[in-house]
């Protein structure tokens, strides 16, 4: 494993999707304060391509032919009619079919979740409105990529820079995306929802029993409170500060690819415990989480989300840029993940988001890759 994995944080943010879009309930929403921000679509950008398909999807322009002339020969017309039917229902699959929302994840200690504040953590969720699946992909947060008017720099600057707009942006541009939502969440509510539901299920090693115990003591000292050290190996029952603790470990064999797997294990764990929690304690973990969220959905489309929660299923979690089309590389902004071929890179997130065969990246896609790799030539470090 090489050193510079060590810096590539993956906060994985499925109990957003658990607790916020899935478990979340009307009267809830109607009674918490939660930070409904109207976004500005016209600052959101999406390269024109990826515009034009979803334009076509909504029925906001045709769907194109082959042609723009018409012709009588019948073959010829068929065919066309056949291909714009092709079309359409693959356009409806990926855009209308589909419900795209970023989620970010920043450590604000003082409620801050917009503009100013680094995102921790990045994620693309796709939820199938007629299959219920849901397919989540983070994105490392130390990646090289284009995060507006050609900057480069590592993703989670955007935010920074910008807010949720700028990030959504630099998502769409360099992934050929169409995401349009965002929910935005403080991390120290992971620690009261799972409280919330009386703790976790975990599998401590003995690797892990001192990492866990330091992350605790820091977090601790930090929030003012006190803590419980583990003290033996084996599945067993871990608090919300425990368990958080559990998901930052990252020095043990298989650095953060392994805090990766710590993390899902931590939100399987919840997924168990809210199959037989009751409604309260479902309602405090919603909760518990809602000080510490800022969103641009509204109640209606929670509703309509909610109206088939019982079978959501989440079925893919990974991360981007994917195994075999990364690296690493000391740019001026720090040690960067880097996507070694963008391209490749988007043509795999299609396949994985949308099941889409030898995707076509978009020219913007094309020109952000050449641009990285050759920012990055001679500097990669394996």
């Amino acid at each position: 494993m090489n050193n510079w994995k060590k810096h590539i944080p993956f906060y994985v943010l499925e109990l957003l999707v658990l607790l916020v879009v899935i478990y979340g309930s009307v009267w809830v929403f109607r009674a918490t304060r939660v930070e409904k921000v109207n976004l500005n679509a016209s600052n959101i950008d999406v390269n024109d391509e990826i515009k034009k398909e979803a334009q076509i999807a909504k029925g906001e322009i045709d769907t194109p032919t082959k042609s723009d002339t018409s012709s009588s020969d019948n073959e010829a017309e068929a065919s066309d009619d056949i291909d714009k039917e092709k079309i359409s229902k693959e356009l409806y699959d990926k855009y209308n079919g589909k419900f795209n929302i970023a989620f970010f994840g920043v450590d604000s200690r003082e409620g801050q979740l917009g503009k100013g504040t680094r995102t921790d953590s990045l994620m693309v969720c796709s939820i199938n409105m007629e299959t219920h699946e849901v397919r989540l992909v983070s994105v490392y947060r130390d990646t090289y990529l284009n995060v507006g008017k050609d900057s480069y720099n590592k993703c989670n600057a955007a935010y920074a820079i910008g807010g949720p707009e700028r990030a959504i942006s630099m998502l769409n541009t360099n992934m050929d995306l169409y995401v349009t939502d965002y929910v935005t969440v403080g991390f120290e509510g992971l620690i009261d929802a799972i409280d919330a539901l009386d703790g976790v299920v975990i599998d401590v090693t003995e690797e892990e029993i001192f990492h866990l115990n330091n992350y605790q003591k820091s977090m601790a000292d930090t929030l003012g409170v006190e803590y419980t050290p583990v003290v033996y190996a084996g599945p067993q029952m871990l608090n919300g500060l425990q368990a958080t603790a559990y998901c930052r470990i990252r020095y043990t064999n298989g650095s953060d690819f392994k805090r990766a797997e710590r993390q899902r294990d931590v939100i399987t764990a919840m997924l168990e415990r809210t199959k037989v929690a009751s409604v309260s304690k479902l309602t405090d973990a919603v909760i518990a989480i809602f000080p510490n969220i800022s969103t641009s959905l509204n109640l209606g489309d929670i509703i309509d989300m909610m109206s088939i929660a019982s079978d959501y299923k989440v079925t893919v979690s990974t991360g981007f840029p994917f195994d075999g089309h990364l690296n690493g590389a000391n740019m001026s902004c720090g040690l960067s993940v880097i996507p070694t071929d963008l391209t490749k890179n988007v043509v795999k997130l299609h396949k994985v988001l949308y099941d889409e065969e030898d995707y076509k990246p978009s020219d913007t896609v094309k020109k952000y890759s050449q641009k990285i790799k050759s920012m990055t030539n001679g500097k990669l470090l394996y």
